[in-house]
């Protein structure tokens, strides 16, 4: 595979597992990161070592001009786009009576806002109708999703549901246009964002024991599905969402006696 790939959210877990995987499969990589800069040029430079062009760029995905300046920088460093992997995303735990509003605001702006626009530019920029050569891109959405979230992640599954239904819509609007567009949704993966769980066997236990495998998730074992997606193996393959999820979630009864 070859081609330019920006990744949101590069620098580190899912996202960061995207970029290496891609870099190893030829693309020129632009690692896109908000606050972990040293993170995002330490990723870079193991990529460039690598033989891989790849370059950081900082931007917010929730701010409008830092995602229109971050998608220049990314072409004007690598040249025309071709994929998109929308891996940026923020989570939390509260319950609903405890929400507070601006938390909230900063969630969806990041997690569904931010994809909305990086969607848009990679549109913009991707579209045969508007000069472009066609690309593919693969939001990161998540099984939370499916079932309102584990507890405490209810305004997080939301949110993830939005990128869900978000995904189809702009599948179909770009389908004629040479854009893909698909999601891939994880079940629960070892990141920063569940540092907890690699310092608390019990409670990773306790996860484990909720997913069909039995285990959790390591972030090249989700990025691989995105570079399918991502590939010409995938070339029919759009609108649709994709569980990495290790076959799902337990369910702990049945309605006949065993």
């Amino acid at each position: 595979m070859s081609g330019v790939l920006l990744v949101t959210g590069g620098s580190r877990g899912i996202g960061a597992a995207v970029s290496r995987l891609a870099a190893a499969a030829g693309y020129a990589v632009a690692i896109n990161y908000r606050s972990g800069e040293d993170e995002a040029f330490r990723l870079a430079a193991e990529l460039s070592v690598a033989g891989a062009r790849a370059v950081a760029i900082q931007g917010d995905v929730g701010v409008d001009s830092d995602v229109v300046a971050m998608f220049d920088q990314a072409v004007n460093q690598l040249g025309p786009l071709t994929a998109l992997v929308n891996s940026a995303g923020v989570s939390g735990h509260s319950r609903v009576v405890d929400f507070d509003a601006g938390s909230l605001e900063t969630l969806m702006r990041v997690n569904v806002i931010g994809t909305m626009l990086c969607c848009r530019e990679a549109g913009r920029r991707m579209s045969t109708a508007r000069g472009g050569v066609g690309g593919a891109v693969v939001n990161i959405s998540s099984m939370a999703a499916t079932i309102g979230g584990r507890p405490g992640s209810a305004h997080y599954a939301a949110s993830k549901a939005a990128v869900d239904v978000f995904t189809v819509g702009f599948a179909k609007e770009v389908a004629t246009q040479g854009i893909r567009v698909n999601a891939v949704r994880p079940g629960v993966t070892l990141t920063d964002m569940t540092a907890s769980l690699r310092d608390d066997a019990d409670l990773a236990g306790k996860v484990a024991a909720t997913i069909a495998m039995n285990r959790i998730a390591e972030a090249d074992e989700v990025a691989a599905p995105v570079l399918w997606l991502l590939s010409p193996e995938a070339s029919f393959v759009s609108g649709c969402r994709l569980d990495v999820s290790g076959g799902g979630f337990v369910i702990g009864a049945s309605t006949e006696r065993q």
